[in-house]
């Protein structure tokens, strides 16, 4: 008898490669006839298809329209973003994608309401080369596309508690950081969202060099998950949930008001206009 071998798992990123080259063999298209009809580069889009990149969604929300596969690129696409992501916050990415409730604390701009630019800005630095563009914009790729879920059918219930610190320390270029207000003035208002800010006068707290955020799915069963610069964990017993819980409930009665924050929001942006 032959001996078992395990094979290796197929990346997330190379199946939606392959089903991009089936989808375009299919239509008996070339990469070049692809590149003119859709407007995308051909060296782009052959390195989609050879599993090099991680496009935006629209991109495969624009290739599911040209190939007419209905959402099947968009699907493949929501596994092969978390190719982009570190195993440790895989699986809380997983949970957080089929949340019905969401609670978020942020002591800066979550990537959830960060503009495009914005994210480029935090994601790079002074240690970015010319070699580590495609690694910056792949990781750009990948924080905006957890923002789907929250246009996804059917539409989670959010709130986020942002500490003033998001708002005073602003991005480099002018237009970056106005956009990005503009950006949060706008979410706050959607139905599905509620905003709060942490002002400065509530004090000091024990949130404050890490992010909690807060899931429940439609089962009722809930999770917890905290990040800070250099570890993330999930936390899924429930004693330990509730008592995030608990905490969380303290930052949300120390901040403003829903329509108080969004005065917030508008003070800062025209403060920073002036």
């Amino acid at each position: 008898m032959g001996e078992n071998v395990d094979a290796e798992p197929v990346s997330g990123r190379t199946v939606l490669g392959q089903t991009l080259r089936v989808l375009r063999e299919k239509v008996g298209k070339s990469l070049g006839q692809v590149a003119d009809e859709t407007g995308y580069d051909k060296s782009y889009l052959s390195r989609l298809e050879s599993g090099e990149r991680l496009s935006k969604v629209t991109v495969m929300e624009d290739l599911d329209a040209y190939y007419e596969a209905g959402d099947l690129l968009v699907g493949h696409w929501k596994m092969a973003r978390l190719d982009a992501f570190r195993d440790r916050y895989k699986e809380f990415m997983g949970l957080e994608a089929t949340a019905r409730i969401m609670w978020k604390y942020a002591p800066g701009v979550p990537g959830l309401l960060q503009t495009e630019d914005f994210a480029r800005e935090a994601l790079s630095g002074p240690q970015t080369t010319l070699e580590g563009d495609d690694w910056v914009e792949e990781q750009v790729a990948a924080r905006l596309g957890r923002q789907y879920l929250l246009r996804q059918k059917p539409t989670p219930g959010v709130r986020i508690v942002m500490d003033e610190y998001a708002f005073r320390r602003p991005a480099a270029l002018p237009k970056t950081w106005e956009d990005q207000l503009l950006h949060i003035e706008a979410v706050a208002k959607w139905p599905n969202m509620v905003l709060q800010v942490l002002p400065f006068s509530a004090g000091v707290h024990h949130h404050m060099e890490a992010s909690l955020t807060l899931l429940w799915q439609k089962d009722g069963s809930g999770v917890a998950y905290v990040e800070g610069n250099s570890h993330g964990e999930l936390v899924e017993e429930p004693d330990a949930v509730l008592r995030h819980r608990l905490s969380y409930d303290r930052l949300r009665d120390m901040a403003l008001s829903p329509s108080d924050s969004l005065a917030f929001i508008r003070d800062v942006l025209e403060e920073y206009r002036s």
